[in-house]
């Protein structure tokens, strides 16, 4: 959580004014947090020593680490001049403040907003569907050739085979599912498309989740650092299970197995499905409120 700070009340604006230190504070405390993730990934890439749970964070998601540490206000705060936020796109300074500017923001980035906002608001709208088991990621290596990770498969080929042909797959989300190999995707219960996003996406999956951080970049830099902070953290725990459910063996990287083939593995998945579905269903709804900020005013 971001600290509690006593800001003052800009009379010509519905803002609130950080002063130098407490904007400054923030800024360092943000930085420090994403530190944790950020610099041990640029260590890594440096190295070139792949890390085969992590990378995807700052590889599959666009948001690069300097990005990332980047803290930004949002739209409910300005911030005491002179600030580095004054030269960045979507601000504004009059000599004393700093501040987003929303209208700014909107004439470009309206049409994310309004897609974000709807995507969010429907799969909030459905129960979360706990029983996938993350077999998006058994039906990535499903009878294939070869894996997405040099990492070997827990079970072996057949026996990962073996694990899909004995559990029915309802992968709702299109960005696991286009990874789906030839013989799995008619396996799927579903077929989702880009285009039936809205329609199909439901809060217990993990991608969905995971996705939060995504959309709290794209709304970037409307959304406040911890917010973006919290969905980050977020997104690491659920890729942490992600790939600990997978067919792949990760002890050799410090990863115990959730066995989701055995009813133990099944039991300990569903429960951490479930507690990042409730973790995200509170993200969401702050996005939510701040697409509504940003929209209705």
């Amino acid at each position: 959580m971001h600290p509690t700070v006593d800001a003052t009340v800009d009379p010509t604006a519905d803002t609130a004014v950080l002063s130098h230190e407490e904007w400054a504070g923030r800024t360092a405390a943000h930085e420090a947090r994403v530190d944790r993730w950020a610099v041990p990934h640029r260590e890594r890439r440096q190295r070139g020593e792949p890390h085969p749970v992590l990378d995807f964070l700052f590889s599959y998601y666009s948001e690069s680490p300097g990005r990332l540490r980047r803290w930004h206000p949002g739209p409910g705060l300005a911030l005491a001049a002179p600030a580095p936020h004054a030269e960045w796109r979507w601000y504004t300074a009059d000599g004393t403040t700093v501040r987003l500017d929303v209208a700014a923001f909107l004439a470009d980035r309206g049409d994310t907003v309004r897609f974000v906002r709807r995507l969010l608001a429907a799969t909030a709208s459905r129960p979360a569907f706990s029983g996938c088991l993350g077999l998006h990621e058994w039906a990535m290596v499903y009878r294939g050739t070869g894996t997405r990770h040099p990492i070997p498969l827990r079970l072996g080929q057949q026996g990962t085979d073996d694990v899909v042909e004995a559990h029915p797959i309802r992968c709702s989300h299109f960005d696991a599912f286009r990874f789906f190999t030839g013989p799995a995707v008619g396996r799927n219960r579903l077929q989702p498309t880009r285009e039936t996003q809205v329609e199909l996406e439901q809060p217990g999956c993990l991608h969905a989740g995971m996705d939060l951080y995504k959309w709290a970049y794209k709304l970037s830099p409307a959304t406040p650092g911890h917010l973006l902070a919290d969905c980050f953290e977020l997104a690491v725990d659920i890729r942490v299970l992600d790939m600990r459910a997978s067919p792949y063996d990760l002890r050799e990287h410090g990863y115990a197995p959730v066995a989701i083939e055995t009813p133990e593995g099944k039991a300990e998945y569903v429960a951490a499905q479930r507690g990042f579905a409730e973790r995200g269903a509170v993200l969401r709804a702050r996005l939510l409120e701040l697409c509504a900020d940003l929209i209705d005013g």
